[in-house]
């Protein structure tokens, strides 16, 4: 089996906000990303799938597809967005954009096209929020 990774990159911003919760325990949680204007990173996804190389192509997927799939269901909706105010996921309080929720939600977007497409498994999702702290997501949630 090979695990073939492609990366790709997007600009959003966000803050950590539980609703349920007093301001204080937000602020005192969450420290300076609470605050609700936000804040912005530039993330770093990465997808891996997971297959056989085809006998024909030597390919496990064609990379351009991958490409297009990365940007129309999770780059086109996170680019240059702010995640809380803006993307389905996070939107009025229902799931905190962490990057560990980043990563599951990229995840359920990527998952229903590659399994449509047949052939090779989506294997991991990482998300970068900056070059030293990322999240890796393998399905499962």
């Amino acid at each position: 089996m090979i695990f073939l990774t492609r990366r790709a990159t997007f600009s959003a911003s966000h803050y950590y906000w539980n609703e349920a919760w007093s301001a204080e325990k937000n602020e005192r949680v969450f420290g300076r990303c609470a605050n609700l204007n936000g804040h912005g990173h530039n993330y770093t996804l990465e997808v891996t799938l997971a297959g056989e190389p085809d006998a024909v192509t030597g390919f496990v997927v064609d990379l351009k597809w991958l490409k297009g799939v990365m940007e129309s269901e999770v780059l086109a909706a996170y680019d240059h967005r702010h995640l809380n105010l803006e993307v389905d996921e996070f939107k009025a309080g229902k799931l905190i954009p962490t990057t560990e929720n980043i990563a599951i939600a990229a995840w359920k977007r990527l998952e229903p096209a590659v399994k449509k497409a047949g052939g090779a498994q989506l294997s991991r999702v990482r998300v970068y929020e900056t070059p030293e702290i990322f999240a890796e997501f393998r399905g499962g949630a």
